[in-house]
């Protein structure tokens, strides 16, 4: 038997030519390695667990359970007479095949026959079809994966591969449910670097969660680098995902790693944590980007409603355009708490949950509350075009709850979008990647945690991402004025013309006998006139039409007098309110003071607490001023361009 890579494994694919495509030779290869695995792990204790088998008949599940692994010395068992290299009659391959499958526990069978997932018994037929099954039956079974050959980290290493292999042959689902490796490895270095003097002690327990775990290729690379750090680290990996597929293939890849499987759930993470009440010391996530959650609307408020300051999602909701900024409260919330030793996690979103949103909106009461909480330990801004289905910036965001003293109170921001590598050759829009030494790079700026270069790496006080919006007032001014149009305007107000005709005769004569050229400054000045009007037509109008006539020719006008309320204070006009963005480290009335008095000296601000906000805008933020060139190098540049243009024209007419 051969001892495999994954371009050897791989390579049974040359059989699949003609009756399946290139971009679903995983549907094949990935479940028959998995077959393989497990068929020479269990192979050993084959004996143990048939001979197990009859003293199980009528027992509950939990108990067949426990008595069938405790014979297979695996977290997993097989009770069929099969096994992948002993499948009996060839004439009979496939549904021996099927009933080998039949025999796993549940868990271990629902990867293969759920129809959501691999859809094995789909691949078998198809194989059969096409007279395939025997040959590729035939080459896996030469395929040496007992674990004395392939240890538990090598043949999570070639499945991983092989996952990568496939997911790049369809670059659609690369990139939905596949994030690059050296991104993954980037994030695993910054979440886990500060922690490997303690990763380094085998008797501590570590946990690694991932909320949209895909294929599992996160939790993959931070077992890799735990183990490398340590082989006898003691580490358990959790994760959940929403797509059967890349679910299934997750689960596979624990059960190759030795993890227990029933850490790794399937569902929608918004809707439902199905691994509720537990949190983890390291989480990792790269949700969709840009994707809405009106579908998931209604659940995520009715949990925030019954839990309260508990839920997931108590901090606030983000516009339901974009989830971000739940996946992110969501991997908080599954971090463990200060009390129990604190979590780390990375989550690596787009551009929007760093500054959409004003201040009191959903997103920036999300970002003021894990800002607030120093939750906040670093945000990395990674260079564009590096996933396959989008070229737009992204960032990975470190979390914690629980910071080291020496960065309490601050947050680390590292530029690295001009860090990258040229691609031999594109993945979709994947035409950049990160080397090796720019991780290196990366990782040291962090591990340094100081400013030795301002341009990408900046140290920020938690209060110098924040501002306050306040908003200024001004007093309403107005004029009093019976022209023409005003005094038809007060007669058609709903006031007068419901009043009978003699009394509209009577307002519309006292009316007449007001000046259309006299200016009132203010209210006072209009109603003694008007009363003077009265008194000259020998006329009275009632209150309530007096009121209605003073409403109806009062101008704003900055001619005219402040308005007043009963206790005399000013009336604000509402055309003039404004809105004044401030950082939160500045005093509001010093701000006042040099901003808007000296261009509106009456001018006052109701709330000087105002709203705060938070944000962290990368580009301001990192902004270098670029001189530009001299006029005459410009404008000779210029003439050189007009010159050539003269010349192509001379040749046209010639």
């Amino acid at each position: 038997m051969t001892k495999p890579d994954a371009a050897f494994v791989w390579g049974i694919a040359d059989l699949l030519r003609g009756p399946f495509k290139p971009n679903e030779y995983g549907t094949v290869i990935l479940p028959f390695t998995v077959l393989a695995r497990l068929d020479a792990v269990l192979a050993p204790t084959k004996d143990k667990v048939l001979a197990a088998l009859p003293s199980t008949d009528g027992q509950p599940d939990l108990l067949k359970n426990r008595i069938l692994t405790r014979a297979s010395g695996q977290k997993f068992y097989n009770t069929s007479q099969y096994t992948l290299t002993a499948l009996g009659d060839p004439n009979n391959l496939a549904d021996n095949l099927e009933n080998y499958i039949e025999g796993f526990d549940e868990d271990t069978r629902e990867i293969f026959t759920d129809l959501d997932m691999f859809r094995f018994q789909e691949v078998i037929d198809k194989l059969a079809k096409h007279e395939l099954l025997g040959q590729v039956v035939d080459r896996f079974s030469q395929v040496d994966v007992h674990p004395d050959t392939v240890s538990n980290f090598e043949m999570g290493q070639l499945f991983e591969d092989l996952i990568r292999r496939f997911m790049e042959s369809s670059k659609e689902e690369a990139g939905e449910f596949f994030t690059p490796r050296e991104v993954i490895q980037l994030m695993v270095n910054l979440l886990l670097t500060p922690d490997s003097e303690d990763l380094s002690n085998p008797h501590n327990l570590r946990q690694v969660y991932d909320p949209t775990c895909g294929t599992g290729g996160m939790l993959s690379v931070a077992d890799e680098w735990v183990h490398k750090h340590n082989p006898d680290a003691r580490l358990v990996l959790a994760g959940q995902e929403i797509n059967g597929r890349t679910y299934a293939i997750a689960k596979a890849d624990m059960l190759i790693k030795g993890q227990d499987v029933s850490n790794i759930k399937h569902g929608n993470t918004l809707t439902k944590d199905l691994l509720e009440g537990r949190t983890f010391s390291y989480a990792l996530s790269n949700p969709p980007f840009g994707v809405d959650w009106k579908q998931n609307e209604a659940a995520v408020k009715a949990e925030k409603e019954r839990d309260g300051e508990d839920s997931r999602f108590a901090a606030g909701l983000p516009p339901v355009s974009d989830g971000a900024l739940l996946f992110l409260q969501h991997l908080v919330h599954k971090l463990r708490p200060a009390r129990e030793g604190g979590g780390r996690g990375a989550i690596v979103l787009n551009g929007s949950p760093l500054f959409t949103g004003g201040a009191g909106s959903g997103p920036s009461e999300i970002r003021r509350w894990l800002i607030e909480s120093d939750m906040v330990e670093a945000i990395v801004g990674l260079p564009t075009d590096m996933f396959y289905n989008t070229g737009i910036a992204t960032y990975i965001w470190i979390l914690t709850t629980k910071k080291a003293p020496e960065r309490a109170g601050h947050i680390q921001l590292i530029d690295a979008t001009g860090m990258w590598v040229k691609m031999r050759k594109s993945l979709g829009a994947k035409r950049r990647m990160l080397s090796e030494e720019n991780i290196k790079t990366i990782t040291r700026l962090m591990g340094d945690y100081e400013e030795a270069d301002p341009s990408v790496s900046k140290i920020m006080a938690n209060e110098d991402l924040g501002y306050r919006t306040i908003t200024v007032e001004r007093p309403l001014r107005q004029i009093f004025q019976v022209t023409p149009e005003k005094a038809d305007a007060a007669l058609a107000s709903t006031a007068i013309a419901k009043l009978p005709d003699d009394e509209q005769e009577t307002v519309r004569i006292v009316l007449k006998c007001l000046n259309p050229e006299m200016v009132h400054p203010n209210e006072k000045s209009f109603r003694a006139a008007l009363q003077a009007a009265e008194r000259t037509v020998g006329a009275t109008i009632t209150t309530a039409v007096r009121n209605a006539l003073v409403k109806a020719v009062a101008v704003p006008s900055p001619d005219g007098d402040v308005v007043t309320d009963s206790r005399g204070n000013p009336v604000p006009d509402p055309k003039l309110r404004d809105t004044e963005t401030m950082s939160l480290n500045e005093d509001v009335d010093s701000y006042v003071a040099r901003e808007v008095l000296p261009w509106a000296p009456d001018a006052w601000v109701p709330n000087p607490e105002g709203t705060i906000g938070y944000e962290a805008p990368f580009t301001r933020l990192f902004y270098t001023y670029q001189q530009p060139r001299p006029l005459a190098e410009i404008d000779a540049d210029v003439q050189a361009a007009i010159l050539k243009v003269e010349a192509l024209f001379a040749e046209v007419k010639a």
